[in-house]
């Protein structure tokens, strides 16, 4: 083999396999997403009041959260493709339930039934994107396959909502069904297999030798749920205040074209921007991800001065908002998944839709809560601090590990 091929070999990206799990999670987001790019047709045509309606999404995060692990151990073991696949056609069967549904009951029996198979979906696109890699790769590749989720927000509800709008929320419904089973297709043609390690194992680092692992010895489970839970804290934060974006942004919002409508394309094409900045850190994952947090909690706090503030303001905290919080989820997830390694990758693939559908239902809660009792203002302060808190985390757990390390006489894992 020439030294070429090696040079390709260990920095070509899977562009295939990612694109197409890429295009599995724009279908999951979407799918969760759906009701309520069509929230007032599909509440009309089920006879129930929008609150019910927009029970869909939080009963779906509910689902994804109670039901990963015990469905990611039922097939563990399985090629993890057929597993995506087989929970790409379901979700195709729920969303077509959905869209034929002649009562609500039918509708939420569907959407259950849908969350339950997303969830192991995420768990097991996420584990099989880390085994599709390099670990130098690891940050490219689920930013690419992360992508596809945020494109479903930016591109996917909007487009739900035209259909809507031009046919019916029951067309918008059936088309979902059939991007998954497209994308189920896909997945069996087009995604490659990963090298399985066997339980308790370590994968020799495809960039070098096995005589050379590149990872200080195992730390055990630890320091991986320790930063899924602060990544979980980080999300209360964001989402809490992110579910009343568009009464935060009103202000600034009235003196530009397009509204309130305008500055959220900004904040979801800002939030892709995000995404693909956070595939160039490589092995400095951990620092790139406090980095995030902290410019998300100063936009969090920024929020607070938006009623007073110029146009310009405005837009300049949204922006930032959207490319920090975007940036945040694939390096919790590339980090999470470095930290589990290859022994530990099924439960981290797991943990992550788990803790992070929490996160994202407490914080809307608690938000809510807050909102009735004291008004939108109220928000933003709490979250940004709550938010500044986990960057104080893992920033204390960058330089504990370091501590370590240097004790022992061990180097600082690269990996990290």
């Amino acid at each position: 083999m020439s030294n070429f091929t090696v040079v390709v070999m260990r920095t070509t990206l899977p562009w295939p396999s990612l694109l197409v799990l890429g295009a599995a999670t724009f279908v999951t987001v979407t799918a969760e997403m759906l009701p309520t790019a069509v929230l007032p047709q599909m509440s009309a045509g089920l006879g129930v009041p929008e609150s019910r309606t927009g029970l869909l999404v939080s009963a779906w995060a509910a689902v994804v959260v109670v039901a990963s692990f015990p469905l990611v151990r039922l097939v563990a073991g399985r090629d993890r493709r057929a597993v995506i696949a087989a929970a790409l056609a379901v979700l195709a069967a729920s969303s077509l339930v959905t869209a034929l549904a002649p009562t609500y009951e039918f509708a939420l029996a569907g959407r259950t039934v849908g969350a339950a198979a997303v969830g192991l979906l995420w768990a097991s696109a996420n584990a099989h994107t880390a085994d599709l890699v390099p670990d130098a790769q690891l940050g490219r590749a689920v930013a690419v396959v992360l992508g596809g989720a945020t494109l479903g927000m930016v591109l996917g509800t909007p487009l739900a909502s035209l259909v809507a709008r031009a046919a019916d929320w029951r067309v918008a419904f059936g088309a979902l069904a059939a991007l998954a089973l497209a994308a189920a297709l896909a997945v069996r043609l087009v995604v490659a297999p990963s090298p399985r390690v066997p339980d308790g194992a370590t994968r020799p680092d495809r960039e070098g030798p096995a005589s050379a692992p590149r990872t200080a010895p195992d730390a055990g489970p630890g320091p991986m749920l320790a930063v899924t839970g602060l990544v979980a804290v980080l999300l209360v934060g964001h989402y809490g205040a992110y579910t009343f974006v568009t009464r935060l942004v009103e202000a600034p919002a009235q003196a530009l074209p397009g509204g309130v409508s305008g500055l959220l394309l900004l904040f979801g094409v800002a939030s892709a921007v995000g995404v693909a900045a956070a595939g160039r850190f490589g092995s400095r994952t951990r620092a790139a991800l406090v980095v995030a947090t902290v410019a998300t909690a100063l936009a969090l706090a920024a929020l607070a001065a938006l009623e007073t503030a110029p146009a310009f303001v405005g837009v300049a905290v949204v922006a930032l908002w959207g490319v920090a919080s975007g940036a945040v989820p694939p390096l919790a997830q590339t980090l999470v998944l470095r930290l589990a390694g290859p022994a530990r990758r099924d439960t981290a693939g797991a943990l992550i839709p788990v803790l992070f559908n929490g996160g994202i239902a407490v914080g809307a809660a608690l938000a809510s809560a807050a909102v009735s009792a004291a008004g939108v203002g109220v928000l933003p302060l709490p979250a940004a601090a709550l938010v500044a808190a986990t960057a104080v985390g893992l920033a204390s757990g960058a330089r504990g590990r370091a501590q370590q390390a240097g004790a022992t006489g061990s180097p600082v894992p690269v990996r990290r």
